[in-house]
């Protein structure tokens, strides 16, 4: 996610040029065609405009739909931090402690198991699916170090809040983070047979946890299900055929005055094809808000602020320090 106000016209420009390149090279072959044959080929703006008018409203409902998916994660990563909280403080503040017994490992082991469902809920998020963008150190052309980020073993993260035999176990199951909160739950429950929770709080602790299954639900929804695809190629596919068109139009303007020279047709072609392919581009962009690319919900850099908050409530050392903004950007 970019965090500085603007994105520069260099980074915009750098992150979709190819569009702008490839649209001056087809509409000079067009142009000097024209002039070097003589055939009248070109097409009257009017019927183009109403096509471009067209592209442009679908263009528009297409980036409104990736927008509103990513917005969607956005609120459920926002829920998952509440809910990260009110399980921690009621962990820290609801047992009944009848005895001189010490239960400050038993709340620290409960609390890392849930730090433990977080992180391994990011890695399953950011398992890339057939039609997301490929990725990797090469697509990272402003975050150059986040790679490292997203390629630290599940692993390594996960044996400093669990135990290797616990762990062990979860590497045999296909949803790791759906039975971390099973685990969870049958914990809770041996906390009531102990009689360290009461009956009300024992039934507002697994909602909770029906909150936490809640919110893995919905974003596993978005990572699952994507875009409609024929939403997503028909607008790939007008937007190409609406933009092979232009030089045409663009001809049957500038020929028409000596003072519009028919060399413009050029520039304005590379430059109108950069905008229609630029706005296809920023919606094709924003439809997988998991995947790790730029513009994707910092769901890396919230796993750490739970990891942060959480900790310090627990009073404990050695926490880490909040992922850097590199670039303007926090991933």
């Amino acid at each position: 996610m970019y965090v500085n106000r603007n994105y520069s016209l260099l980074m915009t420009f750098k992150w979709s040029k190819k569009s702008f390149y490839y649209g001056v090279i087809y509409s000079s072959f067009v142009t000097i065609t024209y002039k070097l044959t003589g055939l009248g080929f070109s097409l009257p703006w009017e019927p183009l405009s109403v096509i471009g008018i067209a592209v442009a409203f679908y263009l528009g409902f297409k980036n409104n739909s990736s927008y509103d998916r990513t917005w969607e994660a956005r609120k459920i990563w926002g829920a998952i931090v509440n809910d990260s909280r009110t399980f921690a403080t009621a962990i820290l503040t609801l047992l009944d402690e009848k005895s001189s017994e010490s239960f400050d490992d038993l709340k620290k082991e409960l609390i890392y198991r849930h730090l433990a469902w977080i992180i391994s809920l990011r890695y399953a998020l950011r398992k890339r699916k057939t039609w997301e963008h490929a990725f990797g150190p090469k697509n990272l052309v402003f975050v150059p170090t986040f790679f490292q980020i997203l390629q630290d073993g599940l692993d390594k993260e996960l044996l400093e809040y669990l135990n290797e035999e616990e762990l062990k176990y979860y590497k045999t199951k296909s949803n790791i983070p759906s039975h971390i909160l099973k685990r969870q739950a049958e914990e809770i429950g041996k906390l009531k047979s102990r009689g360290l929770l009461t009956d009300y709080k024992h039934v507002w602790m697994h909602q909770i946890i029906s909150k936490l299954y809640d919110n893995q639900g919905m974003a596993e929804r978005i990572k699952n299900f994507p875009l409609p695809r024929q939403y997503a190629s028909v607008a790939l596919w007008m937007t190409y055929f609406f933009c092979a068109l232009i030089p045409f139009g663009l001809l049957d303007i500038f020929i028409t005055s000596s003072e519009l020279w028919i060399w413009m047709t050029i520039p304005f072609s590379g430059l109108i094809i950069w905008i229609f392919f630029l706005m296809e581009r920023i919606g094709d962009y924003s439809e997988n808000p998991f995947e790790g690319n730029y513009n994707d919900v910092p769901i890396s850099s919230i796993t750490r602020g739970i990891e942060i908050d959480l900790r310090e409530m627990l009073n404990d050392q050695n926490i880490p320090e909040p992922f850097p903004i590199e670039n303007g950007f926090l991933m």
